[in-house]
């Protein structure tokens, strides 16, 4: 964050310099300026502060030449008329000159915090608006077309693309965005569980079923149901939930009545569901009527245009959060994250950035990527010459810690269960599970621990 500071006073402006570079925000002084020609002000800076100089009589000159960046002012008098004078001028707070450096440097410091938050506050909510990439403008467009209808919605790509955040756009300028929108992670409810937490129980029903309870299915009702990673649903529950998208109805488990239910279905998965309906894996049936509109995320590596532009997009979002002043993202660290492959996608990037936030103590934020992670120079996205159509196999010297262990579960899950798996990575049951939520890597159905 940048304060232009204008006083007449050089040994204050260095005092005040010095103290807030420690806060990692920069002050900008001038001892002198011409009323007549400071349209420049406001510009390049998050803060003017006006202390004393020759051109303090001209306030309202000065404040149309800060206009719309946020105004304060240091003043000798101290007064409850010097403070009206001030908020008629547009000063966003006084404070007294003449107090003790650490007194000024905190007050300025508070008012950053609260220059900053009040940006993130009035972004909050939103996303990040692409306007350099095509083929995300090209998405948002189709968003909103297919917001516009009541049709099923299928979104697919990547894990951490932002498929969640896709299904809350379309949810959101759709006419049920008054409705609610209700969230089901199918991955993350264990398989005897899923079918009563989609279409509810009545009393008795099992033992546990202590009382009557609505499905989630239902508590949509006007409203969006979004399947997160639904191709996790056990086949069971797929072919119950095909019978409410073909009649939309439910039955809850144990009655003997239907109810109709008006819900629109948004689905999403990072995975092949026509290789997996191919396979048997999934229901063809249910694909078929899930795959109706489709919006296909693309992978960060693929939004070139966007990534720097998001990763500033995202510090001074996160930045508000930890309660620091946002900085820019130095011209190292700018090259570096263009050229990095993304194997978490957006995730990945949000996560680094605070790290670095928070790990980085000059005026601008140092991003460090791992060396041995793959990075997506213009030769990498470029296939060989003569390459042939498959994909080489590569070594685990080439693969990261986390690319590994993605690679080593996928290949041998069917053969072997759980604690053979973790044994055979040196790591805890425990760990095995953390670490299949986190990469989104689903448990193995056909072989149990």
């Amino acid at each position: 964050m940048r304060i232009r500071l204008i006083d007449s006073c050089p040994q204050l402006c260095d005092d005040i310099r010095t103290a807030m570079a420690a806060h990692h925000i920069e002050v900008v002084a001038h001892s002198q300026i011409d009323p007549q020609s400071c349209d420049w002000l406001g510009e390049g800076c998050e803060l003017v502060v006006i202390g004393e100089h020759s051109a303090e009589k001209t306030p309202e000159m000065l404040r149309h030449a800060c206009w719309p960046t946020p105004m304060a002012r240091l003043s000798n008098l101290m007064d409850t008329s010097a403070a009206l004078a001030a908020g008629r001028e547009g000063a966003l707070d006084i404070h007294a000159r003449t107090a003790s450096l650490e007194q000024v440097t905190e007050w300025l410091r508070q008012l950053c915090h609260e220059i900053a938050e009040r940006k993130a506050t009035h972004s909050r909510g939103r996303e990040f608006k692409s306007t350099r990439c095509d083929v995300m403008c090209d998405l948002q467009a189709m968003t909103l077309r297919v917001a516009q209808t009541d049709s099923t919605v299928l979104i697919t790509g990547e894990t951490g693309t932002g498929k969640e955040l896709a299904a809350q756009q379309v949810h959101a300028a759709s006419k049920r965005r008054s409705a609610p929108l209700i969230t089901v992670n199918c991955a993350a409810i264990p398989e005897t569980l899923i079918e009563s937490e989609l279409f509810g129980y009545e009393k008795g029903a099992f033992t546990g079923a202590t009382s009557n309870r609505i499905g989630l299915i239902e508590a949509a009702d006007g409203g969006t149901l979004f399947l997160d990673e639904i191709g996790e649903l056990p086949l069971a529950a797929q072919a119950r939930l095909l019978r409410f998208l073909q009649e939309g109805e439910i039955r809850q488990i144990g009655s003997v009545a239907t109810k109709r239910v008006d819900v629109r279905l948004i689905c999403a998965t990072h995975r092949d569901l026509a290789q997996l309906a191919a396979n048997n894996d999934f229901r063809q049936d249910l694909f078929y009527r899930i795959d109706v509109l489709r919006l296909d995320i693309p992978p960060l590596r693929d939004r070139a245009e966007d990534i720097t532009a998001m990763a500033q997009w995202f510090v001074e979002r996160i930045a508000v959060k930890l309660g620091i002043p946002p900085r820019p993202i130095s011209a190292r660290s700018q090259r570096l994250i263009a050229d990095y492959h993304w194997p978490g996608n957006v995730r990945e990037m949000q996560n680094v950035i605070e790290r670095a936030l928070v790990l980085s103590s000059g005026p601008n934020v140092e991003i460090d990527l791992p060396d041995d992670l793959p990075h997506a120079s213009a030769e990498s996205r470029q296939p060989p010459p003569n390459a042939s159509s498959s994909r080489p196999a590569e070594t685990a010297d080439e693969l990261s810690l986390e690319d590994y262990f993605q690679r080593f579960v996928l290949e041998h899950q069917e053969a072997m269960n759980e604690t053979e798996l973790a044994q055979k990575l040196g790591i805890s049951r425990k760990c095995l599970w953390e670490r299949r939520q986190r990469f989104g890597i689903p448990r193995s159905k056909q072989k149990s621990a």
